[in-house]
């Protein structure tokens, strides 16, 4: 008998070494396209598990302790070798073998020979009122704001938010090196797509609002004011818990490497940043939309990830139908006090039920009082519907992003998790009253589709933005000064900001006056001059009659003077987006 209990309690000494292995999981991508990657073999350095990557580029194994090194290995890339570390989410790249990179460019320069004896793009045309298409890609008509005098006009009033989606889709156009659509350039989206310093608000407080006014240098009779609205940040675990429903795009249209594959690695990094307190339910849409999850604590990270990595695309695009399930269930697993909000992830080709942008807008609008948020992820190309997203993101308290690759992805869910998928302040508007005694006209540089007309407020049905934790949105104008000559000290504006706490209906207020002393451009900081090279960027891709004499160089210069801290290089990759614009010259022109 005791020899029996010896034994039993040695096996139960050797289990553990098998049973306590870590499961690591992620995505792999070719360090060139970005594309998943698909039939890579996954080993363990020392030990015999290995596993391959799946169509979408994805792969589980279990490794036995954290400081395991895996081997990543496919016989058209350089091999490489990774320790897992602390890490059980991973994204990996790999370098293709040269003759594979010689083929890339070798294609890319045929097509591109091949679109230039053809000339301009014959698929470039008009499709319907308010929108334009390029290829089958449709974009909101944008008209750019002109200058307007002041104690004529009323006062500069528009929606505050920090939407991104333009920035990366222009990288995408830019990488591809395609033309890029005047439409597809907001600029205050690519302004606000990069981080900025201003100061947190003081304790207490949601919201604060901050100014910098300099000499403009496309203009050098003109000014440039920046005004920058900065939320209040928060904890992770402070958050309250999340009902969070996954609205997924699987129709025939998804079937691309750079959507529904490039979708599901975006939201296993997002499924990896879930807490215990949060529940994710899944709703897929094709033809018909179907629940292909019911709301499941985040604990279950495993069941969830499951979920995703089943579904494939193919049928028509009822996304009509699937919003309204999406907001149901939503509803039904509603958390007082906690965020709730509706992710949608799609290229926007609905083709069922109401598919127009102005169907689309006054169904979400109708969801609005739901308390429920929404947050639209764009993917793909060809056949995006970036107008249809922007408007659902505009018109249901929500954001907008698009998501060109994991990297972007990765940014959007892990590093800026809290501001992406948090709020602390909704409705926002800012109400710009410019002084008449110092200023002569003004002129707000982007946020087109965001300006509020008067009686467009009425019976306060606010139509304003949102802003998520430690968010900082910025927009800029172009003054035109009564005195060039005279760099006045009195007020040049006065800023009324209006908004609503998260679940309170209460409206708010915040007033500041902005100084109207100017600096020079050079003395101004490193947030205010390059927020206008970007925004200057953005005016030339337009080709904007109000460039006045600004050119590639002018904000190539600006932008390597203005980099800052750069934390995550963004900064550095946009000078790096402008060296490959001003080599493609036909983009810019």
């Amino acid at each position: 008998m005791q020899r029996l209990l010896m034994l039993l309690v040695s096996l139960i000494i050797l289990v553990p070494g098998s049973a306590q292995k870590i499961w690591i999981s992620g995505a792999v991508e070719d360090s060139i396209s970005r594309n998943p990657l698909p039939g890579v073999i996954v080993t363990v350095i020392n030990d015999t598990a290995k596993c391959i990557t799946n169509q979408y580029g994805l792969f589980r194994i279990a490794v036995p302790s954290q400081d395991a090194t895996l081997l990543f290995q496919h016989d058209r890339y350089f091999p490489k070798q990774l320790s897992s570390g602390t890490y059980t989410r991973m994204l990996v790249s790999l370098m293709p073998r040269e003759e594979v990179a010689e083929d890339a460019v070798k294609k890319a320069k045929a097509i591109a020979r091949e679109r230039s004896a053809t000339g301009s793009n014959p698929n470039y045309s008009n499709t319907m009122m308010g929108t334009r298409a390029f290829f089958n890609e449709t974009y909101g008509l944008l008209y750019e704001n002109k200058f307007i005098e002041t104690g004529i006009a009323t006062p500069s009033l528009f929606a505050v938010d920090v939407d991104r989606a333009s920035y990366s889709n222009i990288r995408r156009f830019v990488k591809l090196k395609e033309r890029i659509p005047a439409n597809a350039v907001r600029i205050e989206e690519m302004v606000n797509y990069f981080h900025y310093r201003y100061p947190l608000p003081p304790a207490g407080q949601t919201l604060a609002i901050y100014s910098n006014y300099a000499t403009c240098p496309w203009a050098e009779d003109h000014r440039l004011l920046q005004i920058a609205v900065r939320g209040k940040e928060m904890n992770t675990d402070s958050l309250p818990p999340s009902n969070l429903v996954f609205l997924i795009d699987v129709s025939g249209s998804m079937a691309m490497p750079n959507k529904l594959p490039l979708l599901q690695a975006a939201f296993r990094i997002l499924v990896n940043n879930l807490r215990n307190t949060d529940h994710v339910a899944i709703v897929a849409y094709a033809g018909i939309p179907g629940v292909i999850l019911p709301s499941t604590p985040g604990s279950e990270k495993d069941k969830i990830r499951n979920a995703i990595d089943y579904l494939s695309a193919g049928g028509a695009t009822a996304g009509e139908a699937a919003i309204k399930l999406a907001y149901q269930i939503a509803e039904e697993n509603f958390i007082p006090e906690g965020n709730n909000r509706v992710i949608m992830a799609t290229d926007g080709d609905f083709n069922v039920g109401q598919t127009s942008d102005y169907d689309m807008e006054k169904l979400i609008l109708s969801k609005k009082e739901t308390g429920v948020l929404l947050t639209c992820l764009g993917f793909g190309m060809g056949n995006y519907k970036d107008s249809k997203l922007e408007t659902l993101s505009s018109k249901g308290n929500g954001n907008f992003a698009y998501i060109d690759n994991l990297e972007e992805a990765n940014k959007i869910f892990a590093r800026e998790f809290g501001s992406t998928l948090f709020t602390v302040a909704r409705d926002v508007q800012a109400d710009v009253t410019f002084n008449p005694r110092t200023v002569k006209s003004y002129r707000l540089i982007g946020y087109e589709n965001k300006v509020i007309k008067e009686g467009d407020t009425t019976d306060r049905q606010m139509t304003g933005g949102i802003l998520g934790p430690g968010h900082c949105a910025v927009a800029m104008y172009e003054i035109v000064p009564r005195s060039p000559e005279v760099m006045t000290d009195s007020v040049l504006a006065t800023v009324h900001l209006t908004y609503r706490e998260v679940t309170d209906t209460t409206l708010k207020r915040l007033s500041y006056q902005v100084p109207g002393k100017a600096a020079t451009f050079q003395q101004s900081s490193d947030d205010f001059r390059f927020a206008s090279a970007v925004a200057l960027m953005g005016m030339l891709l337009r080709k904007s009659a109000y460039k006045g004499s600004g050119s590639c160089n002018m904000v190539m210069d600006i932008a390597r003077k203005s980099l800052g801290d750069d934390p995550g290089g963004y900064r550095r990759e946009f000078i790096t987006l402008l060296k490959d614009l001003k080599k493609s010259k036909h983009l810019v022109e």
